[in-house]
């Protein structure tokens, strides 16, 4: 209170004591002062008593510390409420056991002094234990008896603390090897699976469409695991599966189309074969009947049969070219269906490296995408810059305007970044509202503008929101590529940088 106020404050309580025609006693002078100043007029408070009682309090945990303070504080306001407040909370801190070593109470005897150990407590711990157990496994059969121990002990009405607390170490000691057993199954599980992915992705080179299932299994089964992202995956095999059922279908038929042309082709060229051999019969044959004629009337018969034939061999030389053209059309037909699926399953083999949302790469990509500029830089001797944005207050707008808006603004962003960049750069989806963006053949400075001019355009094209304008901003980091640098480090340098961006007040681009 400053002194102007407290004259102030002095001044009407003088005022009042002779409006109320009270008498100028300490008690009233106190009581009106407290009245006018908005301190509660307690009676008797024993000030000094209780700043001795909180002097000796000890403050070993925050939790103490705190209690303290707000103690201390109710004193100095002569607030009895705060008292009572801050000396039950700072109750709640103490040590189940007494200092001397003497075993702790029950909680039944301490549940008015330590509310945080009632019985409801310690149920909803129990009920904790029981749904953490499915995570946990069941294989070791010790530890879930030991569990069912504790949790029926846990919902007892009354309960031995004493027991508890036994109860507890020996279930947290078993629940550390549980734990360990159960991150060591899932780390040998996801090494077996990408052995076998990689296997068959190793012996299946001749058929990208496969490969490309095999790189998105390991991408999904690579950690941290995200339910949303197996489902994305799933979604997209299930396609492939269907699409290479479909193919394998349509190259089986082909081949038995094929092997049909073939017998036919066969069977025609044996048929035109011996319609030739009887053709030339005939004409041997008419040749010496000529040769052996003596007239006209002789010959004329046979270059009648000699007509006939020929027209006959005609007749079934064009049937049989006009059949095997057919029979070439509908393999040729055949054929174009095959490579068109072929080239269906190569296009959502592709789509297996790239983020179904935004369309830029996904994590995968990325990682194939980078390797292949580090090859060129380190060949070529060329520079590469990485650049990492994060969108600014993305969750804010997530909840204000939903996950579906969420999703809008990021496709926003890619489309942008898209439209801005070279036909050479790389944009990929790193994480939820991050993005990578690989800049060959450009230097740290020139990277920096880049992202800088991205930032730009995104200030002129404002992002849709139903009828709303919403202006989004990043916050980025460019690192250039160091000599012998591995890629990935490139893009810890360019996050770090970005941070520093996010610190120094967001909407920026921060070189490093």
């Amino acid at each position: 209170m400053s002194e102007k106020k407290s004259f102030e404050t002095a001044r009407e309580t003088l005022k009042q004591l002779t409006l109320r025609k009270l008498p100028p006693t300490p008690v009233n002078y106190k009581a009106i002062y407290n009245e006018i100043a908005g301190i509660p007029s307690v009676e008797h408070f024993p000030a000094q008593e209780l700043r001795g009682i909180a002097s000796a309090l000890q403050a070993k945990t925050p939790g103490q510390q705190r209690q303290k303070g707000l103690l201390e504080s109710s004193i100095d306001r002569m607030n009895w409420d705060g008292v009572r407040a801050a000396l039950v909370a700072y109750a709640s801190f103490l040590p189940i056991g007494t200092e001397s070593g003497n075993p702790s109470v029950p909680v039944a005897l301490m549940s008015d002094t330590v509310p945080a150990l009632t019985p409801e407590f310690l149920a909803q711990m129990g009920r904790l234990i029981e749904y953490a157990q499915p995570a946990l496994g069941s294989d070791d059969q010790r530890f879930v008896e030991q569990s069912r121990e504790l949790i029926k002990a846990l919902k007892q009405p009354a309960i031995d603390i004493v027991a508890v607390k036994q109860l507890l170490v020996n279930y947290s000691h078993r629940l550390s090897f549980a734990a360990e057993d159960q991150a060591e199954i899932k780390n040998a599980l996801l090494k077996l699976l990408h052995l076998v992915f990689e296997n068959i992705g190793d012996l299946s080179l001749d058929e990208q469409w496969l490969k490309g299932q095999m790189d998105a299994l390991k991408v999904a089964s690579a950690p941290p695991l995200s339910l949303r992202r197996l489902d994305n995956v799933a979604s997209l095999l299930k396609d492939v599966i269907s699409k290479q059922k479909d193919a394998k279908e349509k190259t089986s038929l082909a081949q038995a189309e094929m092997r049909q042309l073939l017998a036919a082709f066969i069977d025609r060229l044996s048929q035109m074969l011996q319609s030739t051999g009887t053709f030339q019969e005939k004409m041997e044959e008419s040749a010496r009947l000529i040769e052996s004629a003596k007239s006209i009337e002789e010959i004329a018969p046979v270059l009648k049969d000699v007509v006939g034939a020929t027209r006959n061999v005609v007749k079934d030389t064009l049937s049989a070219r006009d059949e095997l053209q057919s029979m070439r059309e509908q393999a040729n037909s055949t054929q174009a269906e095959i490579a068109k699926l072929h080239q269906e399953l190569d296009r959502i083999s592709t789509q297996a490296r790239h983020d179904p949302l935004t369309g830029a790469l996904n994590r995968r990509g990325l990682e194939e995408a980078l390797e292949r500029e580090i090859s060129t830089v380190r060949r070529k001797e060329t520079p590469l810059s990485v650049g990492l944005l994060d969108i600014d207050n993305f969750k804010a707008l997530n909840d204000a305007m939903g996950h579906a808006m969420g999703d809008g603004a990021l496709k926003h962003l890619a489309q942008v970044a898209r439209e801005c960049m070279r036909p050479q750069d790389t944009l990929s989806r790193y994480g939820g509202e991050e993005f990578v963006i690989l800049l060959p053949d450009t230097v740290l400075e020139k990277g920096i503008e880049a992202m800088t001019r991205l930032q730009r355009e995104l200030t002129k094209r404002f992002f849709m929101a139903g009828t709303e304008k919403v202006l989004i901003t990043f916050s980025a980091g460019v690192a250039q590529l160091n000599n012998d640098e591995p890629g990935m480090e490139a893009i810890r340098r360019a996050d770090q940088a970005m941070y520093l961006a996010k610190r120094a007040g967001k909407n920026r681009v921060v070189g490093t």
